[in-house]
């Protein structure tokens, strides 16, 4: 049975139709480059409701199985913007490196208001769930910069193995004693 990703799309407009989810496509493309290992993807788009996105998130862990979870949207400082807080609610780990580092990407990238997303990791059972901001043009660089670790912690949380494609992105594992 192929590991099972998800992508979460939260945004009110793109769940309602007023204009087409790209982000959400965006994400799918670049794991895709990303990932060797054969795998189901799974898109979703959701409204910023955070009882849908934690409702949301616990079905993708548990009941699909995935290994990971890319949300994409709702980490910035609106009044809606609550993807942060869904996070916090349903993760038993969170992984605040992971935000760091996108937050300094972005910034490395001139994009000055890298500061102001929230964006964060965690460990909901055995999936990585990792958040990404709403723009299509935050999503290479954000994952640029936190893939090399996601294989290694899916292991380390007992998910599936996912090799990476060594031409694209060099993932770390430590090297065998």
């Amino acid at each position: 049975m192929a590991p099972v990703v998800s992508v979460v799309t939260i945004s009110d407009r793109a769940s309602q139709g007023v204009y087409k989810d790209e982000s959400g496509p965006r994400v799918c493309e670049v794991l895709k480059e990303y990932i060797a290992t054969e795998c189901e993807y799974i898109l979703t788009c959701i409204p910023d409701e955070q009882e849908v996105i934690e409702r949301t998130l616990k079905e993708l862990a548990e009941e699909k199985g995935s290994a990971l979870i890319v949300t994409t949207g709702g980490t910035g400082p609106a009044p809606r913007d609550v993807t942060p807080e869904a996070i916090e609610k349903v993760c038993h780990k969170l992984l605040p490196g992971f935000g760091e580092e996108m937050r300094r990407a972005s910034l490395l990238e001139g994009v000055p208001t890298a500061i102001l997303s929230r964006q964060t990791a965690g460990i909901l059972h055995k999936s990585l769930v990792v958040t990404l901001p709403g723009k299509p043009a935050a999503v290479r660089t954000c994952l640029n910069a936190v893939f090399p670790a996601i294989p290694y912690c899916i292991d380390l949380i007992g998910g599936p193995r996912l090799e990476g494609n060594e031409d694209v992105v060099k993932v770390f594992r430590p090297k065998p004693k």
